[in-house]
């Protein structure tokens, strides 16, 4: 029980949050924008850390048509990268996961990259309903910090994670050999 009552009460206090927000400030504000990503961060991460989904699906392989992630510079994968060098996240992210060269090591940060992108989807699909909820019911205008946040926040993200996959995948074959 105390397992499921983890899961609940962080989308419970999220909820909570996203509504107060929503009063206060209305649905067209950045800050409405800003915390409905990182409340839905904090219950999806609540979610994929306490149920450790497989995520074995066959989505989370390179398809052809992303060559090994060569099309990802193309939507400025890099650049962003290295935004979030300049932030520090790669910091941050290296300290609480760091890269040994070992298989076990290697494995666990693929899984990582496919645990970051599932929560990443589920939030991009959730903010994307609104900000069209939004867009439809109040006018584009009022939806574009929805947008802009959802690309930045959670589009890119994403294409960082099929971006870094297939070179994680080739460096875990290297080691096996």
């Amino acid at each position: 029980m105390p397992k499921y009552l983890n899961l609940i009460f962080p989308l419970i206090i999220s909820l909570l949050v996203i509504y107060g927000v929503l009063i206060w400030k209305g649905v067209d504000s950045f800050l409405f924008a800003w915390i409905l990503n990182f409340m839905l961060m904090i219950s999806v991460f609540s979610f994929t850390q306490r149920l450790k989904p497989k995520l074995t699906s066959n989505y989370y392989n390179p398809k052809e048509w992303e060559k090994e992630g060569k099309i990802y510079p193309f939507f400025g994968v890099s650049v962003f990268r290295k935004i979030l060098v300049w932030i520090g996240w790669e910091k941050l992210n290296k300290k609480t996961n760091p890269v040994k060269k070992s298989v076990d090591s290697l494995l666990h940060l693929e899984y990582g990259t496919r645990q970051s992108e599932f929560g990443h989807l589920i939030i991009f699909f959730i903010v994307l309903a609104v900000n069209i909820f939004v867009a439809i019911k109040f006018g584009f205008l009022k939806s574009l910090w929805l947008l802009i946040l959802n690309l930045i926040l959670n589009f890119y993200p994403i294409i960082v994670q099929r971006y870094n996959r297939p070179r994680l995948k080739r460096a875990i074959k290297a080691n096996r050999s």
